[in-house]
């Protein structure tokens, strides 16, 4: 058996035991994969992991950076008391679409809001709007834009909140300082952040599964 295939095993195993689909998350990848959408949502297991995530954070508000098909806001939605609130940022309109029907089929439309457009543009809209702090941000989008989101996420969360960044690894290839394509450096800036931040404090877990080779950082944020 090949590593990869073993990984694809372990997740599977997980993922029927811990995380198995209900037919709104079955329904919302069936959709977003008719719809021509990149199959880069997280994995099932992940999607579980982030839903904790929130409930052990107490979250009353979750912002999203990346929204997809709605699949990981499903997880994430879900774990909001019925007066929570998920605002998540979407840049494509056709993404957009798909994660609205997917959310309004797990009743979630009513405590989840999608904004289109480039979220470098959504990020100083929302900040105008003087929300009240974010406990949990979970950052998923175009990853040469990551310290940005970081810096985004500080402006709006609050001492105790969480930072969530998703695929830091990159195969391994954040590793390689010889490599500077735009993905790899925002990561790396990203993560620089968290490191050096002094209102922060973060860690990184590589993983391998389904999603193959990539991993995730966390940060606190600190008073």
């Amino acid at each position: 058996m090949t590593e990869p295939q073993l990984w694809t095993d372990v997740d599977d195993y997980f993922t029927a035991l811990l995380a198995p689909a209900d037919d709104a998350l079955a329904a919302a990848l069936r959709d977003s994969d008719a719809a021509g959408l990149p199959h880069i949502n997280v994995a099932p297991n992940q999607g579980k992991l982030l839903h904790l995530l929130a409930r052990i954070q107490g979250a009353r508000r979750i912002l999203e950076i990346g929204t997809l098909g709605g699949y990981s806001t499903i997880w994430l939605a879900r774990a909001l008391p019925e007066d929570g609130r998920l605002i998540t940022l979407e840049y494509a309109a056709r993404h957009a679409d798909v994660a609205r029907r997917n959310l309004a089929r797990a009743g979630l439309d009513k405590i989840t809001e999608i904004r289109v457009g480039p979220a470098l543009d959504s990020l100083p809209k929302l900040a105008d709007d003087n929300p009240d702090p974010f406990d949990l941000v979970f950052i998923d989008a175009d990853k040469e834009n990551n310290a940005h989101y970081v810096e985004w996420a500080l402006k709006l969360t609050r001492p105790g909140s969480l930072i969530v960044l998703d695929n830091v690894v990159r195969g391994g290839a954040i590793a390689d300082t010889t490599r500077e394509d735009p993905a790899l450096r925002g990561t790396r800036a990203a993560l620089e952040l968290f490191a050096t931040h002094p209102k922060l404090t973060a860690t990184a877990i590589q993983t391998v599964g389904t999603k193959g080779y990539d991993g995730f950082a966390l940060a606190r944020v600190l008073p």
